[in-house]
């Protein structure tokens, strides 16, 4: 049981009034002043003699001022102290000791031990001359400075633990260092500080305040360790200081003492475990503690916890059979290959692997890859890079998912190979070195057949070193190689997608829109008719919102109005009348041989229609009659419509995926939808609002779909949080929607492209960069004007591979709803005829933007994307390089559709190993003309009637 501190009081003077208080108070002992020389005996006997009568410890403090010691000698030094010995003192306590050389302090205190060995000697505090310490053998105990400690400094713990190292310590609180009235915080954290660190002094006066000397009663009474080493747990900045005090190292002691002090005359939380525990070092469980009150000193006593046991698993005999080798970091990977890597048909997927093992062996490494509908697996070899890292490659042949895996061995022939080549060379080699490679020459032999290489070897008067060291051998040798000590990696899946996963350009029209006349509702054969205008954009994807029957319950007005006139068409996103669900077609647009018709024209013309898959119903829809258990039904017998806050969909009611009839049905009712869909020639679909959606559900339909039809396309509409993005496309969807609608300057395109293309994401998430759609007309158009319209347009056509836009951007359309990022007069709620050729179109953009990413496999992907430098954070630069790596695209934007900017910009020279004063040849991909740069540095101008350049370049003597 660990003894409490022990405590001492200082008197004042020795007629000090508190003397009886203290007595009172149960303390170990009383320090008298008075003891300054060259007198003062007498004056304190008095006093002495009532300590010793009342059974305590009296210890006298001498201070040793420099002034008078000079001047006194150690014998009489002694004999002044043997007089106060003789009058009660049972100790003395030497004091002002930064003030005396520390060879005369050790003079002194050796002199007094060896003539009154019974005495209690202690010594300090050191102040600033701490190193007066070291030497004192003699004395029995050292006081610490606490009196000058504000609570955070780190000196202190320094202090004490230089002064634990030599003797027991001491720590004093001054009666000049209390500010009392003053300060009644401040005093109290003082002294109940004091006692917390340990052993400790006290002025006499604290102990006629009862209520504090209760507090040093219940503090003392603590179980404390019984020594004085700390550790420094917080901060000098925290508000709560922590320290740790155990009686031995903190590594190996049972208890310990978490010490907490309030700096603040304020309540403050204690500091939270995960900072605390861990610096603690060792197993100590910390309980749960209220904050701390003003200015308090709180003991929270520690318990070591017991470690966690656990039996091996197995013997040495079963763990010499565990891998060898080691196989880590395969990339690329998804979620530690949870999940699918995404790459298009006919690519080379590079793929690398940390690979090691004990010692010098040499080793082999090997990529194996195979078809999912393939049992056997075809390799290709790794190659070894520093630092343990192999690499390697293969192709993406057919369409579809695949599985890669990584396969190492100890590579023993090969390891020999490098061994003997390198003893030729140094002309060390023995016979025995050629016997070893002839050995294993022979047993590869008896297990495959090397030809007549053994016989080769063993031939009389053979050049054995030329033979050993022959490359045909060395491949004879790894084909019948057993492979030692072989590890397999666990498999990762790739999924193939077709080239439009990656690159596509979408325009989004709505066909009822398309007859030209508001009048008259549009057809699939007036489509038809739009097809070469499309076409001409440079377009290659065709895209409808939902093309199904509309709903008349709760339809919309125009601009989302709840009043419609009798001939407004609602919203094609109300899906379901008695014409039908997701499985028709709205009468309006025409028949499915209508629709046969559009997708063959479209297939002339170089395009595919793509479908919105949108899940949710109108109160018409067909289901919820048939299928009433697919829905959530109130109490009333109502339902809820739908809503995304604060946007209300009062024409639109959702399926309930968990209801009581939805499992296995609906689910498969939504499946077959999209195969319907997919026999009737329609490939890609976009899907709305996916995230509302459960998860398990795409993953499930995805697969489904996709095992049928690998060459359908799912577009996730998901504006929401990333990570629910990102995981939707790594359960399946091909490409996203992206953050890139609301990211206009130059820190948040280059944040968010690098985040897209140097992080996680790179291996499954493909952003499709849409201008505007028909739910966000963004507010940077909508104050833009025709330049910013221009702006937009070459960033997404250039930043990424998927590019899409929303019917009538190139018309510059901009007018919203006050006050929100909607259009006025929603084509979403009625039909909107337009003048395709209006003044002021940019359709010469669309057209040349699309006509260069067909033109450049660099603009076909958002992966090559590298920001360069130009010195105006108005304008964005960035390079394109070529996959055959002969040229590079470059694009620089003024981001800024009100003003001319200008700057200087770097050309980026060393990726063609060419000096900063180099040249390199360049073609303007917009204006059509050649020239060459001289030098890395060049400066332009962009005016926001011509807000873009796009140039090739390429190395001189290479086409630009």
């Amino acid at each position: 049981m660990p003894l409490p501190p022990r405590l001492y009081a200082t008197l004042t003077d020795a007629a000090d009034p508190a003397l009886e208080a203290a007595l009172q108070a149960g303390l170990d002992g009383l320090l008298v002043p008075g003891g300054a020389l060259p007198g003062g005996v007498d004056a304190v006997a008095g006093t002495l003699a009532r300590i010793r009568e009342a059974g305590r410890e009296a210890v006298v403090e001498i201070d040793l001022e420099r002034g008078l010691i000079d001047h006194v000698s150690a014998d009489l030094l002694v004999e002044r102290v043997r007089a106060l010995v003789d009058r009660g003192a049972t100790g003395v306590r030497l004091a002002g000791l930064e003030r005396i050389a520390a060879e005369r302090v050790h003079d002194i205190a050796r002199l007094l031990r060896e003539r009154l060995p019974e005495l209690r000697l202690w010594a300090g505090p050191f102040g600033y001359a701490r190193a007066t310490a070291h030497g004192l053998a003699a004395v029995d105990a050292l006081i610490a400075s606490y009196g000058w400690w504000d609570y955070s400094a780190p000196w202190f713990a320094e202090e004490m633990a230089a002064l634990a190292a030599l003797k027991p310590v001491l720590v004093e609180v001054r009666p000049h260092q209390l500010r009392g009235a003053d300060d009644p915080i401040g005093a109290r954290r003082r002294v109940l500080g004091a006692v917390a660190l340990g052993d400790a002094i006290l002025p006499a006066s604290v102990f006629a305040d009862a209520a504090l000397a209760d507090q040093l009663a219940a503090m003392r009474a603590q179980p404390l360790p019984a020594g004085t080493r700390l550790r420094r747990l917080t901060d000098s900045e925290a508000p709560v200081t922590a320290l740790l005090r155990s009686a031995e190292d903190v590594r190996t002691a049972e208890n310990a003492a978490l010490l907490l002090f309030n700096r603040r005359d304020t309540p403050e939380p204690v500091p939270a475990a995960d900072l605390v525990l861990p610096a603690l070092g060792s197993g100590f469980a910390l309980p749960s503690l209220d904050p701390l009150g003003a200015g308090e000193v709180r003991v929270v006593p520690l318990a070591r916890t017991a470690p966690i046991g656990f039996a091996p698993a197995e013997d040495a005999e079963a763990a010499a059979d565990w891998p060898r080798l080691v196989i880590e970091a395969v990339a690329p990977a998804v979620s530690g290959g949870a999940f699918a890597v995404k790459r298009v048909v006919g690519e080379t997927l590079a793929v690398s692997a940390t690979i090691y093992a004990d010692g010098h062996e040499q080793l082999a490494a090997e990529v194996q890859w195979r078809p999912l509908d393939e049992s056997e697996w075809r390799s290709a070899p790794l190659t070894a890079q520093p630092n343990d890292l192999w690499t390697g490659a293969f192709p993406l042949e057919r369409l579809g998912r695949h599985l890669f895996r990584i396969e190492a061995w100890l590579d023993r022939f090969g390891g020999f190979r490098r061994d003997f080549a390198k003893k030729l060379d140094a002309g060390v080699a023995q016979l025995v070195d050629h016997e070893e490679g002839k050995r294993l020459v022979r047993e590869a032999a008896a297990r495959a057949d090397l030809g007549d290489w053994v016989a080769r070897l063993d031939a009389p008067g053979a050049d054995g070193a030329a033979l050993l060291l022959d490359p045909a051998l060395a491949a004879r040798m790894a084909a019948a190689d057993d492979r030692p000590h072989r590890l397999v990696s666990s498999e990762q899946l790739v999924d193939a997608e077709r080239l439009e996963a990656r690159f596509s350009s979408w325009y989004e029209i709505f066909p009822r829109s398309m007859s030209g006349d508001r009048s008259r509702h549009g057809r699939f054969e007036d489509v038809i008719a739009h097809l070469p205008r499309i076409r001409d954009m440079g377009f290659d994807t065709l895209y409808f919102p939902p093309i199904h029957p509309i709903g008349r319950a709760n339809r919309k007005g125009p601009n989302n109005s709840l009043t419609p006139a009798p001939g407004d068409p609602g919203s094609p996103y109300a899906i379901g009348s008695e014409a039908g669900g997701h499985d028709a077609i709205h009468p309006e647009l025409g028949s499915f041989e209508d629709f046969a018709r559009l997708i063959a024209a479209a297939r002339d013309h170089g395009l595919e229609i793509a479908l919105d898959f949108a899940i949710q119903c109108s109160p018409d829809h067909p289901w919820l009659k048939a299928h009433p258990g697919w829905f959530a039904w109130r109490p009333d017998g109502s339902m809820k419509y739908a809503e995304n806050p604060p946007k209300k969909y009062q024409d639109i009611v959702n399926v309930d995926f968990y209801g009581p009839d939805a499992v296995p049905g609906l689910w498969q009712a939504l499946r077959d939808v999209v195969l319907l869909w997919v026999e009737q020639g329609v490939k890609t679909f976009r899907v709305d609002n996916p995230h509302t959606k459960p998860l398990p559900f795409w993953e499930w339909m995805i697969g489904d779909v996709r095992a049928r039809h690998p060459e359908v396309i799912f577009l996730a509409e998901a504006f929401t949080r990333p990570a629910m993005m990102y995981r939707l496309a790594k359960i399946g969807f091909s490409q996203s929607y992206t953050y890139f609608t609301w990211r206009n300057t130059k820190q948040e395109l280059t944040d968010y492209l690098e985040e897209l293309t140097t992080e996680a994401p790179k291996e499954f998430y493909r952003p499709h960069f849409f201008v505007n759609t028909p739910d966000i007309n963004p507010y940077f158009l909508q104050t833009s004007g025709r330049p910013g319209f221009r702006i937009r347009a070459v960033l997404a056509a250039t930043l990424s591979g998927l590019f899409g836009v929303y019917s009538g951007f190139e018309l510059c359309e901009a007018a919203p709803l006050p006050g929100k990022e909607e259009y006025l007069d929603s084509e979403k709620y009625e039909l909107r005829p337009r003048d395709w050729a209006a003044p002021g179109n940019i359709v010469a953009d669309i057209t040349l933007l699309n006509g260069l990413r067909r033109a450049h496999p660099a603009l076909q992907t958002h992966l090559n994307t590298r920001f360069l430098k130009v010195d105006n954070d108005a304008m964005l630069y960035y390079a394109k390089p070529e996959p055959q790596g002969g040229g590079m695209i470059l694009v620089l934007v003024n981001l800024d559709p009100h003003a001319p900017q200008e700057g200087s910009f770097e050309v980026p020279l060393w990726e063609f190993d060419l000096p900063d004063h180099g040249s390199v040849a360049v073609e303007d991909l917009a204006r059509g003309y050649r020239f060459d740069w001289h030098g890395k540095t060049q400066t332009i101008r962009l005016e926001p009637d011509e807000p873009y350049r796009i140039w090739r370049i390429a190395p001189q003597g290479g086409q630009a």
